[in-house]
C-alpha cells in the first residue's frame, strides 16, 4: 500500500470517529426538543458504528497492502479484494457525510431526529454485514492458492459462503442504502427498479388478469416508495424465494410494445430494424485451413428439436442486400411498425466491410435483442456497420447447450449469407454482455473445434466465464447488489444447466401474461372513440404481442417435456413424447460403444477429413468435452511465492475460527461477532450441476489447448460487479497461454450498465468504451507486440461525480497466424464413461490432417 493510500485510509477512519463521537455526546445529553427515543437510537447507532470501525480499520489496511498481487497488471488495479475494500470505504464516507449533515442541522426546528436515526441505523447494519464479508474474504485469502481469486471447490469455503448468504440479513442494502456504492447518477434508477420489482412481486401470484396487474402494481408502489424498510424487507423476500420464472417475467417487462416504443423514440433512429426467422437447415462452410474442403454446420437440435433461429438486423444505413427478396422472406412480424426503408428513390449504401454479431445478456433466461436496441442502434451509427443480434432460445425450457448451438449456427449463417446483411464478409466481431459475453467466447471455441473461419475479435462486457458456485471475493458482493443477488444468479445458472425444478410453472405464467395482453387490448379498444388520433396511434399497438415468444416459450404449448441435462443416455427418455435432440441421440449411440471402437472411429473420422466434407455433431465438441483437470488449467497451479509475500498474506488471512469445518455447527466468524440474520432462510442450491464445469459452459475452466486458438479478446468489466473476478481471472488465463487480450475496468457502475446506457453520462461513456473496443477489432490489421493504450473510466478526487479518461497500457500479444491453430478435429479422447470426442489439434496435427 502506498503512503498516500495509507494516509487516506487513516484520514477516513479519523473523520468517522470524530463525527460519531461528537454526535453521540450531543444526543446523549439532555437535549431540549429532541424525542428521547430517536435521540437514544442515534447514540446507539453512532456507538455501534465506532465499534465496527475499530475492528475494520486493521483489516482494511491489511487488504490494501496485499490486494495489488491479484491485479491483472499494475496498470489495471481491479480484483474482488479491491472491490470489497472500495465498498466498505464508500459506506464509511456515506456515514461521515450523513454525520456531518446531522451535526450541521441537529439544532434546527426542521430537523427530523427519527428520520436521521433510521438513516444511521441502516448504514450501521450495512457496515455490520460488510464486516462479515471481509471476514469471509480473509478466509478466501487463507484457503486459496497464490494469485487465484476463486476457491475451486464447491465444498468447504464455497459451501460456507452459500450457507451464510442464505441466513444473512440483506434488506438494509435494498432499502435506504440501495445502490450506495454506485455513481450518484444512477441511484435514482436503481431505487425505481427496486420499487417496481417489489410492487410487481406483490401482485405476481394473485393471478389477476388484464390491466389489474399493472394497476395494482402501480397503486402498491407508493407504500414501498415512502417506506424504505418495508421495501428492503420485501425485496429480500422476493430475491430469496421467488423462482426463475418471476425474474423472467419481470426482466421481460421492457419487451412490451408500449415500453419499447417509448424507449425507441429516444434512441437513435435507424433505416433497418428487421426481425428475422432463419429456417434451421444444414449447410456447408469452407474449411478455414483449406478452403477446398467443406464443413457441414448442423442445425440446432438440443432439447426442443429443430426450429428457426431468431435474429434482428439493425443498420443505420440501408445497404445493398438488406432489402432483397431473399431477406424479406425471412422477416417475421412483431405486431408493430417495422423500420425498413424501401423504394426506388431510397439510396442504398454499399455493403459494409464490418459486421457486429451480438449476443444479448439476461442470465440465459430472459430478454431479447429488443431490450438492447438503444445501444445497438447507437453502435450501428457510430461504427457505420450493420449489427446482427441473435434472439437465442432461453432457459429453463431450452437449457445448455441450446443457446450455444443457436448462436454458433447464427454465426455460420451470417458468414455464408453476408450478402443479405449488407456486409462484404471481410471482418466480423462478436460482442455480448454478461451471458452474451459467455456465448461470444464459447461460440469462438466451437468455431475453432469445427475448423471454420474464426471471428476477427471478441468484445465481452462483464462476461460470466465461470458458471459454478465457486466462491470469490467479488462474488461476495452478491449479498448487496440490487441487480445481481446471489440467489437470483444461482437460479439462472441452474436453469441454464438444466437443473431448474420448476419448469412446469412457466405455463401458468405465460398464460397469465397472455391475459394481460388480451385484456389490455380490450381496454385500449374502449378508449379509441374518446382518444385523440396520436394517442390512438400510440396505444392501438398495445394489444399486439408484448413479449417475443421465443422458440423455448413456444414449446410450452406442446405436450413435450424437456429432457434433463445429464451425461448418461439412459436419462434421455422418449416418455410422454419428449423431444430428443441429435446431441442426445449421438450420446446414446456412443455410450454403448467400447473404448477401442471409439478410438478407432475417431481415427477414421480424422482420416476422413482430408477427402470428404466434415460434419461436426454436438456430441463431439460440446456434450463430451471433458472437465478440465487442474494440470490443464494454468491458474490452478500454485507457483513458488516470495516468502515476504507469503508473510504479508498471512498477516491478513485468517483460518476457520471454529476449528474443523465439518462440525455440525461450523463457526465462520471470530468469537464475539455475528452478522445480522434474516427471519427466513433463502432457498439455495448448495451444489451446481457437473455440466457447469464443461468448458463450453464455463470457459474459465477450459484447458489451455482450447484457449490458444481464440481470436483477440477485449474485456470490459465493472469494478463493483460481482462477476469482476470472472473477467480478471479469464484475462490472466488468456495472457498466460499467449493469447491477445485487453482488460478495461470502469468504475462506480453496476453489472448490466449497457442496458442503462441512456440514463446517465457515466453509463454512456462506458458503452462508448465497448464500442471503441469493437472499432479496434475492425481497424487493427495485426495486433502489435508492444503495449497499447486504452481508456479507463475513473472518478476523480476533485470532482466526485465526474469521470476522466486515463490512458493506461494493457497487454497485447501478437496473434499467431498459423492457420493450423484454428483447425478442429485434433487428437481423440475417451472419458471415464467410454465416450468419445476430439481435442482442438496442435499445428503439427492439423498439418497431418490436411496432408
Amino acid at each position: 500500500m502506498s503512503s498516500e493510500e495509507a494516509m487516506d485510509t487513516k484520514a477516513v477512519f479519523t473523520a468517522l470517529y470524530d463525527v460519531c463521537e461528537e454526535n453521540a455526546n450531543f444526543f446523549s445529553g439532555a437535549t431540549k426538543g429532541q424525542p428521547g427515543d430517536a435521540a437514544q437510537r442515534l447514540v446507539d447507532a453512532m456507538t455501534t458504528i465506532q465499534e465496527h470501525a475499530r475492528t475494520l480499520e486493521p483489516v482494511i489496511s491489511g487488504f490494501a497492502a496485499i490486494y495489488h498481487h491479484f491485479d491483472f497488471d499494475p496498470h489495471i488495479p481491479a480484483n474482488g479484494y479491491r472491490s470489497l475494500v472500495k465498498v466498505v470505504r464508500c459506506c464509511l464516507l456515506h456515514i461521515i457525510h450523513k454525520g456531518r449533515y446531522i451535526t450541521s442541522n441537529r439544532r434546527s426546528i426542521f430537523f427530523r431526529a427519527s428520520h436521521n436515526a433510521a438513516e444511521m441505523e441502516a448504514y450501521c447494519s450495512a457496515l455490520c454485514q460488510l464486516k462479515a464479508l471481509l471476514y469471509l474474504a480473509q478466509r478466501l485469502l487463507h484457503d486459496n492458492s497464490h494469485g487465484n481469486l476463486f476457491f475451486q471447490e464447491e465444498s468447504g469455503l464455497s459451501q460456507s459462503f452459500l450457507r451464510e448468504y442464505a441466513s444473512m440479513h440483506k434488506g438494509c442494502f435494498y432499502g435506504r442504502c440501495v445502490g450506495f456504492q454506485f455513481t450518484p447518477a444512477i441511484r435514482p434508477c436503481l431505487q425505481s427498479i427496486a420499487i417496481s420489482l417489489v410492487a410487481f412481486g406483490d401482485n405476481y401470484k394473485k393471478h389477476q388478469s388484464g390491466i389489474g396487474v399493472a394497476a395494482s402494481s402501480f397503486l402498491t408502489s407508493g407504500k414501498y416508495a415512502i417506506d424504505p424498510e418495508l421495501r428492503g424487507q420485501e425485496y429480500e423476500r422476493i430475491t430469496q424465494n421467488l423462482d426463475v420464472h418471476f425474474w423472467k417475467a419481470f426482466w421481460n417487462i421492457t419487451e412490451t410494445e408500449v415500453l419499447s416504443s417509448l424507449v425507441s423514440m429516444t434512441a437513435t433512429q435507424v433505416k433497418v430494424n428487421r426481425a428475422l426467422s432463419v429456417p434451421s437447415l444444414p449447410f456447408d462452410l469452407p474449411f478455414a485451413a483449406d478452403p477446398t474442403h467443406m464443413v457441414t454446420v448442423s442445425p440446432p437440435a438440443a432439447h426442443i428439436g429443430r426450429g428457426p433461429v431468431q435474429m434482428r438486423l439493425i443498420s443505420y444505413e440501408l445497404r445493398e442486400g438488406q432489402d432483397s427478396e431473399k431477406l424479406l422472406a425471412l422477416c417475421r412480424s412483431e405486431g408493430g411498425q417495422i423500420s425498413l426503408s424501401l423504394g426506388l428513390k431510397t439510396k442504398r449504401s454499399p455493403p459494409s466491410p464490418w459486421l457486429v454479431l451480438h449476443f444479448h445478456g439476461g442470465g440465459f433466461v430472459a430478454q431479447t435483442s429488443k431490450s438492447h436496441e438503444p445501444y445497438l442502434r447507437s453502435w450501428s451509427q457510430d461504427l457505420n456497420a450493420p449489427i446482427l443480434s441473435v434472439d437465442y432460445s432461453l432457459a429453463p425450457e431450452a437449457p445448455f447447450p441450446r443457446a450455444l448451438e443457436e448462436c454458433f449456427y447464427a454465426y455460420c449463417w451470417a458468414i455464408k449469407n453476408h450478402n443479405l446483411l449488407g456486409w462484404t464478409g471481410e471482418r466480423v466481431c462478436l460482442a455480448g454482455d454478461s451471458a452474451g459475453g459467455n456465448l461470444c467466447v464459447t461460440v469462438s471455441m466451437r468455431a475453432a473445434a469445427h475448423g471454420v473461419r474464426m471471428p476477427d475479435g471478441i468484445v465481452a462486457a462483464y462476461p460470466a466465464t465461470l458458471l459454478t458456485v465457486y466462491a470469490s471475493p467479488s462474488r461476495l458482493l452478491t449479498l448487496m447488489d440490487p441487480l445481481l443477488p446471489l440467489s437470483v444468479l444461482a437460479r439462472c445458472l441452474s436453469a441454464y444447466a438444466g437443473t431448474d425444478p420448476q419448469v412446469e410453472k412457466q405455463v401458468e405464467k405465460v398464460s397469465t401474461f397472455s391475459m394481460v395482453r388480451r385484456d389490455t387490448a380490450l381496454l385500449l379498444r374502449d378508449f379509441k372513440q374518446g382518444a385523440s388520433n396520436w394517442i390512438h396511434s400510440l396505444l392501438d399497438r398495445g394489444g399486439a404481442d408484448s413479449v417475443r415468444k421465443s422458440v423455448s416459450e413456444a414449446s410450452l404449448t406442446s405436450p413435450h417435456t424437456d429432457p434433463p441435462v445429464s451425461g448418461k443416455a439412459s436419462e434421455y427418455s422418449l416418455e410422454k413424447g419428449s423431444l430428443k435432440s441429435q446431441t442426445c441421440q449421438d450420446l446414446g449411440t456412443h455410450t454403448n460403444s467400447g473404448a477401442s471402437n471409439v478410438q478407432k472411429n475417431a481415427s477414421q473420422t480424422a482420416n476422413h477429413l482430408s477427402t470428404t466434407t466434415v460434419n461436426h455433431n454436438s456430441i463431439l465438441d460440446i456434450t463430451l468435452t471433458p472437465e478440465s483437470k487442474p494440470e490443464d488449467v494454468s491458474f490452478f497451479l500454485c507457483k513458488e511465492v516470495d516468502p515476504s509475500v507469503s508473510e504479508s498474506f498471512s498477516s491478513v488471512a485468517i483460518p476457520p475460527p471454529g476449528g474443523e469445518e465439518d462440525s455440525e455447527k461450523p463457526q465462520e466468524f471470530p468469537e464475539g461477532f455475528e452478522p445480522l440474520r434474516s427471519e427466513q432462510l433463502a432457498e439455495m442450491n448448495m451444489q451446481s450441476s457437473p455440466i457447469a464445469r464443461n468448458p463450453y459452459m464455463s470457459p474459465l475452466l477450459a484447458p489451455d489447448s482450447m484457449l490458444k486458438g481464440l481470436p483477440p479478446i477485449h474485456i470490459v468489466a465493472c469494478h463493483l460487479d460481482p462477476m469482476l473476478d470472472d473477467s480478471v481471472m479469464f484475462a490472466k488465463r488468456l495472457r498466460n497461454v499467449g493469447q491477445p487480450v485487453t482488460l478495461c475496468v470502469v468504475d462506480d457502475l453496476p453489472h448490466g450498465f449497457l442496458s442503462l446506457s441512456q440514463l446517465s453520462r457515466e453509463t454512456r461513456e462506458a458503452a462508448n468504451v465497448c464500442m471503441e473496443r469493437i472499432r479496434d477489432v475492425f481497424t487493427m490489421k495485426d495486433p502489435p507486440p508492444e503495449m497499447r493504450k486504452h481508456r479507463k473510466l475513473e472518478r476523480t478526487n476533485q470532482e466526485p461525480f465526474a469521470t476522466k479518461r486515463d490512458h493506461t497500457p494493457l497487454l497485447q500479444v501478437t496473434v499467431q497466424k498459423e492457420e493450423g491453430l484454428f483447425v478442429g478435429g485434433g487428437a481423440p479422447f475417451v472419458d471415464e464413461e467410454g465416450l468419445a470426442g476430439f481435442y482442438p489439434p496442435t499445428k503439427s496435427e492439423a498439418e497431418k490432417i490436411l496432408a
